[in-house]
């Protein structure tokens, strides 16, 4: 005899509730979900024009390079093993791609128990982050530094 609808939709919750409470399974929904949108940036060129990828809605409206234009380009560079195009559309994702490589694999560790030191995030680190990008939003708008951090 067949469950009724609402037990299996139940069934289903449960097995959802499951995954989510389960710490091991999110450092690899994050990796897949990396996987998935780097492969959506490979397979559409985002250098031809209408190359299907969503414009800088920033840039459009005001003119300016925000701290983010170009790392699309940039992901699509490094896929295909581009370092320095990449480095000339975004340093900044360039830079970052290393750390977060890093601080996934530590949270991956993490998950499966295997001993390391606290995480250690401090208040200061966003601080550290936003002026980071704000500079990096400032210098790639001014006309010395713009030649250079431009995409």
């Amino acid at each position: 005899m067949r469950e009724p609808h609402s037990r299996r939709a139940l069934r289903g919750v449960a097995l959802v509730r499951g995954l989510v409470a389960d710490a091991r399974a999110w450092p690899w929904v994050v990796a897949s979900s990396v996987v998935v949108g780097g492969a959506v940036v490979v397979a559409r060129n985002p250098y031809e024009p209408g190359g299907g990828v969503a414009s800088c809605q920033f840039l459009a409206m005001t003119g300016w390079w925000c701290p983010g234009c170009g790392g699309t380009r940039a992901v699509y560079s490094m896929a295909h093993g581009d370092v320095s195009a990449a480095w000339d559309m975004n340093p900044l994702v360039v830079a970052a791609v290393p750390v977060l490589a890093a601080l996934w694999w530590r949270w991956w560790r993490w998950t499966r128990g295997y001993p390391s030191r606290p995480w250690g995030v401090k208040p200061w680190h966003g601080v550290v982050l936003a002026l980071t990008l704000a500079l990096f939003f400032v210098l790639r708008n001014v006309p010395p530094f713009a030649p250079f951090l431009a995409p």
